[in-house]
Order: structure tokens, then sequence, then C-alpha cells
């Protein structure tokens, strides 16, 4: 999750591979024909991870441990991303659904060709990343980055969000000093003054500053800008699984919507489902922030919307207009890329 936010200049450069791979997947593996099915008659289902298991994942872990997928005809295989990354995995028909965000997947839609893949469901309602600093040292606010030091992965969609809620906020972009993003813990790097301020999710970063007792300032972008209240992290799906198998799909997304259900009202009991289920086994060691973040993120995973997964075409629409009004995308994505249809009614 540290890293949830990808270089957009990286995804575009690995894109037209992709697309010829995909071509090329989808020609022998994804024809018309019957899903692949194991020895119980189950359907085969391939899940492609945004990256290592976190709690941005638990509803899919709870999905298969109580059962979910099974008693909808499901056998569901969780898997890491590929080295081009689980859209691409998605598109070319390796995986039927993966884990993106509304931000990142703008990429693949601002394309001549653009990638086929959706999104079918929300996984956190309200965009939950912001910036995260020392407290006390005025950097509680956008315009407060002046003079400091950012690390930055240098994606254009990053640095121009960051400069337009400073210039909102009276701030100067161009008094922020910009270096390379290579933190792997936030709140130790802050605390040892590699760095002044980097962008994270709060519900595993800004929480693991707290178990760490890092006194850090934090602002979510969501509350200085409407508009960039986006969706963060969402659920993809193949385009032509979708139109040739819209009932697994409709199967799938219950039994999922029911794994973020019970996530969001038994945190503690689904973060143990988490962590049993991690076959990376890198949660193992970090319990107490699983536990914590999954407390934390349960909350969100509904929050106001009246159920689970429920993508608010407004919102979707707000920040792909806005990211075309700002020379962002080379087309306006306004109502590209997201459906509801999926979910249970």
């Amino acid at each position: 999750m540290r890293k949830y936010i990808k270089n957009i200049k990286r995804f575009i450069a690995v894109t037209m591979i992709v697309i010829m791979s995909a071509c090329m997947l989808t020609a022998c593996g994804n024809d018309g024909e019957e899903l692949s099915k194991n020895e119980d008659g189950l359907v085969e289902i391939t899940f492609c991870l945004d990256w290592t298991p976190n709690t941005n994942h638990t509803g899919l872990y709870v999905a298969d441990a109580l059962g979910y997928y099974k008693e909808a005809g499901i056998d569901i295989t969780i898997v890491q991303p590929p080295e081009d990354g689980a859209v691409q995995s998605c598109a070319s028909g390796q995986a039927q659904f993966a884990i993106n965000a509304q931000d990142t997947i703008a990429a693949a839609y601002d394309m001549e060709v653009p990638l086929e893949v959706t999104a079918v469901a929300a996984i956190l309602q309200h965009n939950t990343s912001g910036i995260i600093s020392r407290a006390g040292e005025g950097m509680d606010t956008p315009k407060g980055l002046e003079g400091k030091k950012y690390s930055t992965w240098d994606s254009p969609i990053e640095l121009a969000m960051i400069e337009y809620v400073m210039k909102n906020d009276g701030g100067d972009f161009s008094k922020v000093t910009l270096i390379p993003n290579v933190i792997t813990d936030e709140p130790a790097a802050l605390a040892a003054k590699q760095t002044d301020a980097v962008w994270v999710f709060y519900g595993w970063s800004g929480i693991n500053a707290e178990i760490k007792d890092v006194e850090c300032d934090y602002w979510y972008f969501k509350d200085i800008s409407s508009e960039l209240d986006y969706y963060t992290p969402i659920i993809l799906a193949n385009n032509e699984f979708l139109e040739k198998n819209p009932d697994v799909a409709k199967k799938f997304m219950e039994a999922t919507v029911k794994g973020y259900e019970y996530a969001a009202k038994n945190p503690e009991e689904a973060a143990k489902m988490l962590i049993e289920g991690d076959e990376t086994g890198s949660l193992k060691a970090n319990e107490e922030l699983v536990y914590k973040s999954q407390e934390y993120i349960s909350k969100q995973y509904i929050d106001d919307a009246k159920s689970f997964g429920v993508i608010d075409e407004e919102r979707w629409n707000s920040f792909y207009t806005w990211l075309y009004e700002n020379k962002l995308t080379t087309r306006d994505l306004t109502g590209v890329g997201f459906t509801n249809q999926y979910l249970p009614e």
C-alpha cells in the first residue's frame, strides 16, 4: 500500500507491449468457450492484487475463508501483480479481476486503443490518501509545503494535485523541493528527517505512524478539494469476460460484497482471516498494524454509501473532468470506465 500510487510514466511506457500480448492471450485464452472449472465443478477465477496483501483486500480473503465464493460456484485464486502491473494482467485476460485506482487507470483509458477493463466496484467510498509530515512544522495545510522536501514518484497526476491544492491554499508549488520517493517506512523516514512530507494512505501508513509513536500532521486531499475525492482503490474486470460471462461476474461480485460487508462489521475477525489467508507471509510480522488498520478501514468500506461497492457517477466524473481540464489526459474521460451493474441489487 505504501507504493500504491504508481508512476504513470512507467505505466504508459509498457502499454504498447501489453496491447500486443493482450491480443495474443485473448485470442488463445478467452475465445467464448466455457470458463475453466476445477475438479469440483467450480468456475476458476483469477484475481490480481495491486500489491502485497493488505487491508484493502480483506473482503476477498474473508469471502474465500467463509465459503462465499464456493457457495457461488467459484474457485478464486488470488495472485500477486506481474512486473507490468495488475491492470495489464486483467486487460490481457490473465486475470478476470484486478485492483487499481481511478487516478492510475486513467492512462489506460486515455489511449488511442484503450485497455479493455472496467471498474465494477469501489473498495473504499472516499479517497483516504493525503500528505503526512512531522507534527508541528507547519505542514498541516498544503501551503505549508513551501520550503520543504517532498518525496515524489514523479507522476504527472500526483504533482498536478499537489500544485492544485497548494495554489488553492495560497501556496507556491515552485518553492517545494522535490526528492525521489524511495521510502519503505514513512514514519521512520520522517522521524529521521530523510524527508519532510510524503503522500500516503492513512489506513496503512498513518496508522503505522500511530503505532510507532511518531507524531505527524496529516491532511486528506478529499478535504481540500471535492474533485479530488476520487475512487481508490477499485475492483476492475476484463471487458470480454464481463460481456461473455455476466452471470458469473454477478455471482463473483455478490460473494465479494458479502466478504467486505462482513469485514465492515467484524474488523478483528476479518483481520485474522486476512493474515491467515496471506500466502506471501508478509503480514505475520506486522499483526498489530493489520488489526489497527482493519479497525480504521472497515469503517471506510461502505461509509455513507447505500451499500458496498457503489460508484457515484457524479464523483467519478468530477475527477476525470478535472484531469481533462488540467490537461492531464488528452481526451475527456468523463463517464468512462465504470459500471454498477454487476453489484447486487
